[in-house]
């Protein structure tokens, strides 16, 4: 299952408390104060991970605390720290702060035999918690300020401190006390209510209305092994293809396709539309043998106008595809008509027959910068002098 949303509450750990304690020796009267300090509480800590893909952990687990520290023991002995927690998250995960105060809690069913039982046994500030942290509703936005943006691979965040032990009595000995008999309490345990939003990192985004070809368009370019079906929404979830064209390599995101009024909810495209925010170029995909191209063309990008986050303003290169269904007099006829309705270029492609997809990507490559996301380049390195002759000293 593909989530790419969620609200939950962290917690470091408290930090353990300052121990009162004394020395004891035999024959020793007056052994002085020994007290340990407490350990210091776990932190949070976010980390960017390539190898998970979706918020799936995140949609029935809401609650995600480290551990706390241990009280100081006698002999002068520190209490253990807390466990620090590292919660590890897709790459391209955006993390805001979303205040308790700023949710909607959702209203449960009074007619619910288990949320009725459940509340038997709930504390009160159990009840807030679950009202507070709760699965995001559809289209609903973050609402609070952004805390950080996990898009590079292995970045780790520390989002909660873990609170310091106290100090035991051991600590406060002074010439004037040599017998303390107190010992400081441990630092408290810091929280946020976090909103995680997950879009994907990708280089290229593909776009279109359903039927438009896009799963086909993808396994003919990229490794990606998308589902193919003569039916509309064959693709519910995004899909990420790494496509190697003319000693190039860059990331494709295919989303579900978008019918009219997917900005205000229609079918389940505007879901999946901040995903290819990050995108730097679009591939539009438009079925030639539609009813009409010109107006597919200008439903699609209204709706991208609609969603906002700059959409329309990303370049586009647009494709006529399933050119193999039409002759190339019809795909003519279609081409300027999509420039006459705004499209800068237009390309006839098959995504079934490979035809005319590497002219479009050639013109795709001219929208990437120097190096995209997927692509390093190893730093030359030049070898030293071996002319030198050996020798063992």
């Amino acid at each position: 299952m593909f989530i790419d949303s969620a609200n939950i509450l962290v917690r470091s750990g408290k930090g353990g408390d300052g121990c009162v304690a004394f020395h004891r020796e035999k024959f020793v009267a007056k052994g002085g104060p020994s007290g340990g300090n407490g350990g210091n509480g776990g932190s949070v800590v976010l980390v960017a991970d390539e190898q998970v893909e979706t918020l799936m952990d995140f949609a029935g687990r809401h609650h995600w605390f480290a551990d706390d520290g241990q009280q100081g023991g006698s002999k002068g002995m520190s209490g253990k720290k807390g466990e620090d927690l590292e919660i590890h998250l897709p790459v391209g995960t955006l993390v805001y702060e979303n205040p308790p105060e700023m949710l909607t809690p959702k209203e449960p069913d009074p007619d619910d035999p288990e949320r009725i039982l459940e509340e038997i046994f709930m504390t009160g500030q159990e009840r807030a918690a679950i009202a507070q942290v709760r699965s995001p509703q559809p289209g609903e936005a973050p609402s609070g300020p952004l805390m950080v943006d996990l898009s590079q691979p292995g970045m780790r965040y520390a989002i909660a401190g873990g609170g310091r032990g106290g100090f035991g009595n051991e600590h406060f000995k002074s010439s004037t006390n040599q017998t303390p008999r107190e010992a400081s309490p441990g630092e408290p345990a810091v929280e946020f209510y976090l909103r995680l939003e997950l879009k994907l990192i990708a280089d290229v985004g593909l776009l279109g209305k359903p039927n438009a070809g896009k799963s086909t368009f993808i396994n003919q370019v990229s490794n990606a092994k998308a589902k193919v079906g003569h039916y509309a929404f064959t693709t519910l979830v995004p899909k990420l293809g790494v496509v190697t064209h003319k000693g190039r390599e860059f990331v494709l995101a295919d989303i579900p396709g978008l019918i009219e009024g997917a900005a205000e909810g229609a079918g389940i495209g505007d879901r999946f539309l901040g995903h290819i925010e990050r995108c730097r170029v679009l591939i539009h995909l438009i079925d030639i043998s539609g009813d009409d191209p010109a107006e597919a063309y200008r439903t699609v990008n209204a709706e991208l106008e609609a969603y906002g986050s700059e959409l329309a303003d990303k370049p586009q290169v647009v494709a006529l595809n399933k050119l193999d269904l039409a002759d190339d007099e019809l795909g003519q006829g279609f081409a300027e008509e999509l420039l006459a309705a705004g499209a800068d270029k237009v390309f006839t492609i098959s995504g079934a027959t490979g035809a005319g997809i590497p002219e479009l990507l050639d013109g795709v490559l001219g929208y990437l910068p120097d190096r995209t996301s997927t692509e390093t380049h190893a730093e030359e390195v030049e070898d030293e002098d071996d002319t030198a002759e050996w020798s063992p000293l």
